[in-house]
């Protein structure tokens, strides 16, 4: 288990292309559009970066499912599954070996952009207790439904589609491009089935109010439970995913 989670996470940080889409990307949209929005005077600038920064690091996370789809598809493709299934290494320790670098590399990401905005924008990050459990609660749901799609997807392509579907439908109807205020009635009540619109109102809830966890504990319960259907879906869909392995 902990020798699948080293390897992994070793290929993982030598992927420069996963490095664009984790850190350079979200910091170039990042600094765009607190450039746009920043001149509007409707709009206080703390409320600006308050929506940005969390909103494109939310966003931005759900693009590891990406990486979790190719890495899981290509051990499906090369045996690698088949073989695992052969020795005494469980369903769950395979899983949670996959699982960990991947959970690892969305909590250095979101560190890394909130850092970004505090360093260059102020922003404030209010109880620092309540905003890692919210980023904990993040990571998890983010890896838990790319683990789901990942064993369930035939082909890359095909994950790649339906993680670009769940990150940018996700954000937009979840309130990360625009704040949900601003949304007609029918999207406003569609956002709250969606777990962008959850992580993006905890993290408001923490900066811009001074909530603690007993202010965001709804938001921080629906994005667990999110996860864990994830995890579930996952555990349930491996047989399926282990015949389609190449023996």
């Amino acid at each position: 288990m902990w020798a699948i989670a080293r390897t992994e996470l070793k290929k993982t940080v030598q992927d420069k292309g996963l490095w664009f889409w984790t850190f350079v990307l979200p910091i170039v949209f990042i600094v765009a559009f607190v450039a746009i929005f920043s001149g509007d005077e409707s709009t206080s600038y703390k409320e600006v970066v308050t929506q940005i920064i969390p909103g494109y690091t939310i966003m931005f996370a759900f693009f590891i499912m990406i990486s979790m789809v190719i890495v899981f598809v290509k051990d499906r493709e090369r045996g690698m599954v088949a073989r695992i299934a052969s020795t005494p290494l469980s369903i769950h320790q395979y899983f949670f070996g996959k699982w960990l670098p991947f959970m690892i590399v969305v909590l250095v990401q979101i560190t890394v952009l909130f850092g970004f905005g505090v360093v260059v924008y102020d922003l404030p990050l209010g109880d620092p207790f309540a905003l890692i459990l919210l980023s904990l609660a993040l990571a998890f749901i983010v890896t838990g439904w790319g683990m789901a799609m990942a064993v369930i997807v035939r082909t890359e392509n095909m994950g790649i589609a339906m993680t670009q579907i769940l990150a940018l439908g996700g954000a937009l109807l979840g309130g990360l491009w625009m704040p949900v205020e601003f949304m007609p009635e029918v999207v406003q009540n569609i956002s709250k089935a969606l777990p962008q619109y959850w992580a993006l109102q905890g993290y408001k809830e923490i900066i811009l109010s001074g909530g603690g966890v007993g202010d965001i504990w709804l938001h921080l319960l629906v994005l667990i439970i999110a996860g864990v259907a994830g995890g579930v879906l996952a555990l349930v869909s491996y047989p399926r995913f282990l015949r389609q392995s190449r023996s």
